[in-house]
């Protein structure tokens, strides 16, 4: 198998050993990207921010490889209370067209930096 290390100096590089995001074949997968905006090092302060934040990440990585927000078959959400639920929701719809990516969103103790949300997503495009 094939795989290809992306990475986008718009997205906040990864702190661990692991890769902002990897392309195997037709598939894109993106790891969790934290609301940090990559210029300012910063972190919003709101979950509708945040979310959106963490989006932009996602998107920003995926234009490495010549896709956009419209190949995300797949996002899971890691959110820091299910109370946050509706505010994500609603600034996640903004981003995406029908058919919407499959999803799973689940509440965890504590994210890294404190953050509200992670966002995850598998994209898939042609070769």
């Amino acid at each position: 198998m094939n795989k290809i290390e992306l990475n986008s100096k718009k997205a906040p590089g990864a702190i661990g050993p692991y890769s902002q995001a990897v392309k195997a074949g037709n598939l894109i997968f993106v790891s969790g990207q934290l609301p940090i905006d990559a210029a300012t090092g910063e972190m919003p302060a709101d979950i509708k921010a945040q979310t959106k934040q963490s989006i932009e990440n996602i998107k920003a990585i995926l234009e490495e490889a010549g896709a956009t927000l419209d190949n995300v078959i797949k996002t899971t959400v890691l959110l820091a209370d299910m109370s946050l639920f509706g505010d994500m929701n609603e600034v996640y719809a903004g981003f995406f067209n029908p058919i919407y990516p499959a999803r799973a969103a689940f509440a965890v103790k504590e994210l890294p930096k404190k953050a509200l949300v992670e966002i995850e997503a598998v994209a898939v495009v042609n070769d």
